[in-house]
């Protein structure tokens, strides 16, 4: 064999053993139509919250980014920014049209941004994103000001059922989670869905402010998003919508302790645009499936009074179902036709 050859295949060797003991953040999946790796992440990650400031969708995004962050889950850095407006369905179109295809940027999420998209009749929906992950259920809690002459659930109610409209209640979006529970304790004790007196604001922050300036009778919204003002005597808590008395708030009796037979929980979730790859969406349900192991997310949880749902594989399915879930009860309690 001459010298040249030999030289050749030992160039040729070297060249293979070098790209062999090369491996990319994410890897095609066989078959997939991709004909390169997936270098993913390669710069930060951005974490819509589809909300004002204060809410419980930025409230849970920021978590997440710092839990991926200074848990060094992440390889980069994850921040969050702010898309306000239409219970979400603001975010949601500026998401499919502006971020399509761009894994790194992923959008919070939850059962009340179902809602917002029957009631605002929005042209985008869930189905123009890539389902990544529902992460957090949490019950919800009926406040009034803490110089409100409503001491008791049933105080609130018996002046809601005399005159309805005398009663402003604040909360999040038209037709989200606040609002259909308000539908729902209408429905039990005999009002009229017309003659609801809600006020929808852009996030739970607008609506706390609401309510310590009495501008409104009462709010609704997460537990977690009225607790702080609770502890410090700003606002009382009238009541929790879950089946029993939570332990974050156990002195707080239940919807259905207090004679109002409803039970509600509220979930939130994170989604990615549509058009990006199977292996980019993998690696990013890896990131937050490495979070929901950790202790620091499981701690988090547990101070905020978060229960932990944690899906990925049927996620998309669930959405499906939620759907169908959340717009036969609009149409019950008369939010859409």
């Amino acid at each position: 064999m001459s010298r040249v050859i030999r030289l050749s295949l030992l160039c040729a060797l070297l060249i293979a053993l070098i790209a062999g003991c090369i491996a990319p953040t994410a890897q095609a999946p066989a078959g997939g139509g991709e004909a390169a790796a997936v270098q993913f992440p390669s710069k930060a990650i951005q974490i819509m919250a589809p909300a004002n400031p204060g809410g419980g969708w930025d409230t849970t995004a920021r978590l997440v980014a710092q839990k991926l962050t200074e848990g060094k889950i992440s390889s980069v850095p994850v921040e969050v920014f702010n898309v306000p407006g239409a219970g979400g369905t603001v975010g949601l179109a500026q998401l499919a049209s502006q971020n399509q295809g761009d894994a790194h940027t992923i959008m919070m999420m939850g059962r009340v941004m179902i809602g917002a998209i029957l009631t605002n009749n929005s042209p985008v929906t869930l189905k123009e994103t890539t389902p990544l992950a529902r992460l957090t259920a949490e019950y919800e809690a009926i406040v009034v000001n803490a110089a409100s002459p409503y001491q008791t659930l049933q105080d609130l109610v018996d002046a809601f059922k005399a005159d309805p409209k005398s009663i402003a209640w604040a909360g999040g979006s038209a037709g989200g989670t606040d609002h259909i529970l308000v539908g729902q304790i209408a429905k039990v004790v005999g009002v009229a869905p017309a003659d609801i007196n809600y006020i929808a604001y852009a996030g739970g922050g607008e609506a706390s402010t609401a309510i310590l300036a009495n501008e409104v009778a009462a709010g609704v919204s997460s537990v977690s998003e009225f607790s702080e003002f609770v502890r410090a005597g700003q606002m009382r808590m009238l009541a929790v919508s879950s089946e029993k008395r939570l332990d974050v708030v156990a002195d707080v009796p239940t919807l259905k302790e207090s004679g109002v037979d409803v039970a509600l929980l509220n979930w939130r979730g994170l989604v990615a645009p549509a058009g990006i790859s199977d292996a980019e969406r993998a690696a990013l349900v890896d990131l937050l499936t490495k979070m929901n192991e950790s202790q620091a997310w499981k701690d988090e949880l547990a101070a905020q009074g978060w229960d932990n749902v944690f899906l990925t594989d049927g996620f998309d399915a669930y959405l499906e179902e939620e759907n169908a879930t959340i717009t036969a009860v609009l149409k019950e309690i008369g939010l859409v036709k």
